[in-house]
């Protein structure tokens, strides 16, 4: 990969990246508002085991709590690792570059993470819109997050060779 190539290539996707994890933190901080104002009307209903669960969303399945809670995670370290990663990119040396591929590599893993349980939610089936948009997502930032991850360690092999 030549040097203008990786370059642009990982700042067009960590930009793709910090707009796509900025739209998870807020879906994802709007349910946990959202259960936390109705969980208590919801779960007073509900029989002993189910109301004494300490994660209880009253929208979605039996999954969304957890995939709430890893999205809402991935989305604010995303976006972070996302807003820093631009800065070391611009800079496009090696100990920057190191310092972006480890903080892609903790973004990625944590994306996984919460694209696994997206599937399991989509596999339980009914959930709200709003919780499909951020299903649909967290999937294509997974795709998304390991080609940047993949372009920065690029650009760590060519600083590497060309000794930079």
């Amino acid at each position: 990969m030549t040097y203008g190539a990786g370059k642009s290539a990982a700042f067009i996707l960590l930009t793709l990246n910090l707009f796509l994890y900025f739209i998870v933190a807020v879906i994802a901080s709007w349910a946990v508002n959202h259960a936390l104002e109705k969980t208590h009307d919801a779960a007073s209903v509900l029989e002993i085991p189910a109301r004494i669960f300490p994660i209880f969303f009253p929208s979605g399945n039996m999954a969304t709590a957890y995939f709430v809670i890893f999205s809402l995670i991935a989305g604010v370290v995303g976006f972070t690792t996302s807003l820093t990663g631009i800065g070391n990119v611009i800079q496009w040396d090696a100990p920057n570059l190191h310092a972006a591929a480890s903080s892609s590599l903790t973004t990625w893993s944590l994306t996984l993470l919460a694209m696994g349980l997206a599937c399991k939610e989509i596999n339980i089936g009914w959930t709200y819109s709003n919780l499909r948009v951020m299903e649909t997502i967290i999937i294509l930032l997974s795709c998304t997050q390991l080609f940047c991850m993949c372009a920065i360690n690029a650009g760590v092999e060519d600083t590497a060779r060309r000794g930079l």
